[in-house]
């Protein structure tokens, strides 16, 4: 009876603080992606998409290995360079006269819907593909956890999971 008690107490307690949680909180466990286009040319904003599908691609494999945020951080910045080559590398190969730029940085990123997934609008980490003079319409997603690569096969290993959970299982032991 007394775990039965204390299970309750702890689901209140955790709902009680998902509820209160702020977004400024939860911010710093996504990284998100930023691909801006050159310009918005419709030659431009066409390779832009055709790099975010080879980026995502590309990016896949290596998300689904991790098992924190810490990780995809490093992760990325370990694979900027080939984030540069694979976007540089669809430009050159379709006669674009520019090159791709990667870099993380913090952004402010407007509310956001993944499927019933809402992320609200703030500043969060970023891989940032700047392609050209950067200054057309961009396309955003997010890399961890994996929302924009959820489609995606080789994504399919990805797991989830829930600290809280896990606490809770292991109570009960």
């Amino acid at each position: 009876m007394k775990k039965v008690i204390v299970l309750i107490s702890i689901l209140i307690l955790g709902a009680l603080l998902i509820v209160g949680t702020t977004y400024k909180d939860v911010n710093t466990e996504y990284l998100r992606i930023h691909i801006r286009a050159n310009s918005n040319s419709e030659a431009d904003q066409r390779i832009k998409y055709q790099i975010k599908d080879k980026v995502v691609e590309v990016l896949t494999p290596l998300v689904a290995e991790c098992q924190s945020f810490e990780d995809v951080k490093i992760v990325m910045s370990q694979n900027l360079s080939l984030v540069d080559s694979v976007a540089t590398t669809i430009l050159k190969q379709n006669n674009f006269d520019y090159v791709a730029k990667s870099k993380l940085a913090v952004e402010e990123f407007p509310t956001r819907s993944y499927n019933n997934f809402v992320l609200e609008s703030g500043f969060y980490d970023a891989l940032i593909v700047e392609l050209g003079k950067a200054e057309g319409d961009n396309w955003w997603c997010v890399v961890y956890p994996p929302l924009c690569f959820v489609n995606s096969a080789a994504g399919s290993n990805v797991v989830y999971k829930s600290r809280f959970l896990e606490m809770i299982k292991n109570f009960i032991g």
